[in-house]
This record gives structure tokens, C-alpha cells and sequence, in this order.
């Protein structure tokens, strides 16, 4: 008799054999790997002992290199070496070309959408640049590990939107990567913290609310997340992807130009420099009172500076407080008082800057938690997530709860926006909603997705554009055509509409081009907030220029029908007066008219109407009995 070994699914057939999974925190500066060893997470080094993989990549005639290596080149082949590629990932051409401090030639071919970066080995994308760095990462994990990986986590900034998750997934596909799962980074920060610190040892609760503030080198998030016995349940989360570390860098960058009596720096090998100039005063700033800047650029210019922690703080301290209006705000959308806040745990390289660390610890009122590597956390964190979701933990107990960060609809008559998933709502979610045809016969009907929190579509995001056809032909309002939106739990979208009656399906998998502007993601939230009473009148004139526009076709077609039967001239003159009196009123931009005129229609349609329902009635009572008639409107036999 055969012997078959059974294992539960997402499980190892042998329950020793431990299934090689990572977590991967791919940085705008840096990138780690981290995995699961004898039930701890530790980060992968390579052979010096180096955890950090710089997320530089030089590509030479000979072909690429990455991280240290390709740090080397920046400055002898600026040109070639294409650095901070993550604030690039899912963006526009016109986004690229307008990031300041950018060395490298981007290619302007008024076809592509999503821009190509020149190098000597030929142009490449941003979504090829981020593969060159995941496949180092995957080797040095494979290396380390020996042998092949089953999958990996990879955390992307929470603000990330659907073509920037979409552009992360497409760069691990190239690199020979199975993501287990896109994981927001600050939630990924909580996993670590909470199970590094088993919230048992007195800092935080077992039912905690916790603030992760992650300042990365290319962007900020800040996260409410609420932790209790495996459950990570983030309760809202705000950030701007336009500040991060190298900002503080730029700002360094620009005092030392004018420190230096410097107008520009012409020479790419000087900008590189100048720019590793203010990353190293920044950090050496971390913990020394001053510092001394000294370089002598190929223009011949020499740079000869002092540099104060406080000259610095000046510097970087309207930046730092910009990170404090999306927390305000994220307090705001979970509806919670600071007092509530158990630890605000600090990610991010630049968090080690101490002017940071106060202006953070006077917002929430308490001292920050620094005690965890900011560099590490997020790579542990995403690490423990994938050792349980390749399986090797089954009894582990974690689920994780992200939130949508924008609101995401469609487009309705009138350029409105109906929203199916709000911002904030929890994912992986489904939602779906009933809409229906506009006009008589309608056959087909085109959706489109939106993401955003304005009321009308012109100031949100377009997504996507699908059509629904073959819809049966049918009076107007009767079709009940059903829209399911689905988020998964790495973010991504898709959209499916299905008319009820004869089951035609259409859906898309939203995947657009390229990401949202650096600072449009921000700027929707507060655009939402600022023009939150001009919105509402907007939306308040369409929904009344829609409806004018459908009591004016009701009308029209009932008195083409039968307009002569029932009306007499004088009448029918006056009907057509009040629909010519609408159709004025919709022209114009005062909802308060076009709500006026509607009434005066159907108060003076009001005998028009009478008729014909009284007509309809007796051509259905006609030659029959109360009894016949009993049966046709309720479905029962008449009694006997």
C-alpha cells in the first residue's frame, strides 16, 4: 500500500523543513533583507559584515552593478549611476523630468508615458532599476541561506498608490521574486515592534494604540495602528511622498551653495558630491555639536565650511514641521486624542536627527521610541510576516489590517463622484452598488474609476475606463447593473460590473501608467478639506442639472407619444414654455433655478399627467371583471 505524505495547504510536506522566505524593506536610500533564523528575524549581511544595500545601480558599457559598489561611481560616473530611483516608480515622464537634483538624462520621447532614463548600456525604467536592486537582495539572501526562495514580503511606503504598488510587483516579477505580499511599511514597523517587545514588557498594552512615525529617505508616513494579541488593525494613516530624508539633504545642500558663493554646480560629479556632503554633515550632526565640510569640486571651486547643530536645525526645521500636519490629521481621521497614544515608535534613517526626536516627542506629549534600529525595523517586521505566510508558523496568530489611503468611485451623470470605498476603510475589501441606466434602450455603458476626495471628477484622478455592453434594451431605470470594487491586501484594485437580469459581466484590473504627482497625493486630502463648501455647491448644481435634464426628456417623449390627445394648444404652449424655461435654467449656474423650474414643471404637468393615468386605467379596465382585474394585480385566482 502507497504512503501519501499530506500537508495542510501553504504548509512544508515535512514539519521540520523550513520553507526560505524575506522580508525586503526597498528604500529610497537604502534597501534591506531580513528572514526568520531559529524563530528570531535577523538582517542579511554580506561578506564585510554590511546590512544596508545602498539603492544605487550604475549601468556601464559592460553591463550593472548595485549598492556599494555602484555608490563609488557617482562620483567619477554620474551619468551612469541612477540613485533615490523610488521616488521615480510609478510616476509620469513630466513628473521625472521636473525632480530636482536629478544626474542623470532622462529620455524625452513625447510616446512614452512612463519615462526612460539614458545610461551607457542603454535606456532603462525606473520599474528595471528597482529589479537590478531586488535581484541583489535575493542574492544575498540566497547565498546567505542557501538555497532558492519561496517568496518575499516587500513594504512600500503606505501613501503608495495603486500604479506605484503595481510598478513595485512588476519589479520583483523581473528580478525572479514570488511576493508574498506588498506590506505597508509602518505596519510593518508595528510587527516588529510588537513582537519584539511581546507587549507584555510594560511599554505598551495588550489593546495599545501606537503611532509609527516613518521618515524615510524619499517619503513620510504616519500611521495609527491599533495592537492586540496578533491583530495589527491600522486605524487611519496620512504622509506626504514629496518629504523624506533627502529634503533634509537638499536643504543642505542649497546653504552650502550659498555658504560657498556657489551659483551653480555645472558638473554632475559635483552635484553628487556636494550632495554626499550634506548627507554626511547630516549624520554626523546626530551626535556631535559641529561639523567641518571640505571638498574641492572639478570647477576648481573649494569648499572650506563649519556647519553648527543649530545652523542645521534652522535649516531642516520647517521640513520637520511639516511631517506634524498629517498627524494632526490622522488623529483627526481616527477620531482619538493624543492621550491615547501608548508610544510613537520612530523608522527611518533621518529620525536619528535629534531635532526630529523633540519636535515628535513635544507633539505627542511623550518621549519616542528609538530603541529599535530605524534603519532594520521595517525588514524585520516584513520579515516575520513572511515566514508565517510561507507557511512556517502555522500556528501563528497575526492578521493584518491596512487601510485604504484615497477614496476610490466612479464617475456618474454629471461629472459627480460616487464613492464605493471611502479612504480609511480597511482592506482587502469588497463593495459593491447598484447603478442604472440613463436612457431608454440604453445597450451599453461606460464606467469610470476615480480616486480621490473632491465631489466631481475633473479634480480627482482618472484610474481606468471600462465599458459594459449587450445590456438588454429596457426602459430607463429598470437595467440594475451591479459595480464590485476590490482592494486586495497589497493595495491593488479591480473592478467588475454585472447587469442582473441577463448576466453580462465586464471587469479591469486597475493598473494605470503612472503614479500620482509628489504633491498631488497630499494635495488631495487638503484640497478636499479647503474647498469642501464649493464642492458641495458644485455637486448640488449637477445633480440638479441632471435631474432638469431627465424631467425635460420624461416630458418630451410623453408628448410626442400623446401630447395632442390630452393637451389642448393653449396647455401644450404652456408645457413647452416651462421645458424652454429649464433648459435656460440648466445653462445657467444656479441649482437654486433649475430646482425652481422642475417644480413649476411638475405642478403644471400635474393635469397632464392625471389624464393619462386615468387613461391607461380605463384602457386596462376594459372588459373586464373585478375580479379578472383582482387576479392580473395581485396574482390570486379570484375567489368562488
Amino acid at each position: 500500500m502507497a504512503l501519501l505524505q499530506i500537508s495542510e495547504p501553504g504548509q512544508a510536506p515535512a514539519p521540520h523543513q523550513h520553507r526560505l522566505a524575506v522580508g525586503i524593506d526597498l528604500g529610497t536610500t537604502n534597501s534591506l533583507v531580513a528572514t526568520v533564523r531559529s524563530g528570531s528575524a535577523t538582517v542579511l549581511r554580506d561578506a564585510q559584515g554590511h546590512a544596508i544595500v545602498p539603492s544605487v545601480v550604475n549601468y556601464s558599457g559592460d553591463g550593472s552593478c548595485v549598492g556599494r559598489e555602484a555608490q563609488q561611481y557617482a562620483l567619477t560616473d554620474p551619468l551612469n549611476t541612477i540613485s533615490s530611483v523610488k521616488r521615480m516608480v510609478g510616476k509620469s515622464l513630466e513628473e521625472v523630468q521636473g525632480q530636482q537634483g536629478l544626474a542623470v538624462k532622462v529620455a524625452t520621447s513625447s510616446t512614452a508615458s512612463s519615462p526612460r532614463l539614458h545610461t551607457a548600456a542603454g535606456d532603462v525604467t525606473p520599474v528595471e532599476v528597482s529589479a537590478e536592486i531586488l535581484k541583489e537582495l535575493r542574492s544575498r539572501a540566497e547565498e546567505s541561506l542557501g538555497g532558492e526562495l519561496v517568496g518575499a514580503v516587500i513594504t512600500v511606503p503606505a501613501y503608495f498608490d495603486d500604479a506605484q504598488r503595481q510598478a513595485t510587483k512588476d519589479a520583483a516579477k523581473i528580478a525572479g521574486l514570488h511576493v508574498l505580499r506588498l506590506l505597508n511599511e509602518p505596519t510593518a514597523a508595528a510587527i516588529a515592534y510588537g513582537l519584539d517587545k511581546k507587549l507584555s514588557s510594560g511599554d505598551v498594552d495588550n489593546d495599545s494604540i501606537v503611532a509609527i512615525y516613518d521618515f524615510g529617505g524619499g517619503t513620510f508616513d504616519i500611521s495609527l495602528l491599533r495592537m492586540n494579541r496578533g491583530l495589527f488593525e491600522v486605524l487611519a494613516t496620512a504622509g506626504d511622498t514629496a518629504l523624506g530624508g533627502d529634503d533634509l539633504d537638499n536643504a543642505l545642500v542649497q546653504w552650502i551653495k550659498k555658504s560657498a558663493a556657489i551659483t551653480e554646480l555645472t558638473e554632475p560629479a559635483d552635484l553628487r558630491a556636494v550632495h554626499a556632503a550634506a548627507r554626511s554633515a547630516k549624520e554626523a550632526l546626530s551626535s556631535a555639536d559641529t561639523t567641518e565640510i571640505k571638498l574641492a569640486l572639478l570647477s576648481g571651486a573649494e569648499i572650506n565650511l563649519s556647519l553648527e547643530r543649530n545652523q542645521f536645525n534652522e535649516l531642516v526645521e520647517p521640513l520637520i514641521r511639516r511631517t506634524l500636519a498629517p498627524c494632526r490629521r490622522v488623529l483627526r481621521d481616527a477620531a482619538i486624542e493624543k492621550s491615547a497614544i501608548k508610544a510613537a515608535v520612530m523608522v527611518g534613517g533621518s529620525t536619528r536627527v535629534p531635532l526630529l526626536r523633540s519636535l515628535v516627542s513635544e507633539f505627542f506629549e511623550q518621549e519616542v521610541l528609538t530603541d529599535i534600529d530605524p534603519d532594520e525595523v521595517v525588514a524585520v517586521g516584513a520579515a516575520l510576516q513572511a515566514d508565517i505566510l510561507a507557511g512556517n508558523k502555522p500556528d501563528a496568530e497575526m492578521l493584518l489590517l491596512d487601510v485604504a489611503p484615497l477614496s476610490l468611485g466612479l464617475e456618474t451623470m454629471g461629472g459627480l463622484v460616487e464613492k464605493i470605498i471611502p479612504r480609511n476603510t480597511t482592506i482587502p475589501i469588497a463593495r459593491a452598488q447598484e447603478f442604472t441606466t440613463h436612457k431608454d434602450g440604453q445597450t451599453a455603458m461606460a464606467l469610470h474609476v476615480v480616486q480621490g476626495e473632491r465631489e466631481m471628477v475633473a479634480d480627482c484622478r482618472s484610474l481606468a475606463r471600462f465599458e459594459l455592453r449587450d445590456i438588454p434594451p429596457m426602459v430607463a431605470g429598470k437595467p440594475r447593473i451591479q459595480v464590485v470594487f476590490q482592494v486586495d491586501a497589497d493595495g491593488l484594485l479591480t473592478v467588475s460590473a454585472i447587469e442582473r437580469e441577463s448576466g453580462v459581466v465586464a471587469s479591469i484590473d486597475v493598473k494605470p501608467s503612472y503614479g500620482l504627482s509628489d504633491a498631488q497625493i497630499e494635495k488631495m486630502l487638503l484640497d478636499s478639506m479647503a474647498s469642501a463648501t464649493q464642492d458641495m455647491h458644485a455637486r448640488k448644481l449637477a445633480e440638479q442639472k441632471v435631474e432638469g435634464e431627465r424631467v425635460i426628456e420624461a416630458l418630451q417623449s410623453a408628448l410626442q407619444a400623446d401630447g395632442e390627445r390630452f393637451l389642448d394648444p393653449d396647455e401644450r404652449a404652456q408645457l413647452d414654455s416651462l421645458c424652454a424655461t429649464l433648459k435656460t435654467a440648466i445653462e445657467g449656474d444656479d441649482a437654486d433655478i433649475i430646482k425652481s423650474a422642475i417644480a413649476d414643471i411638475e405642478h403644471g404637468s400635474a393635469q397632464y399627467v392625471e389624464r393619462r393615468m386615468n387613461a391607461s386605467v380605463r384602457e386596462f379596465m376594459a372588459g373586464q371583471s373585478i375580479g379578472n382585474v383582482e387576479e392580473s394585480l395581485t396574482g390570486r385566482p379570484e375567489k368562488t
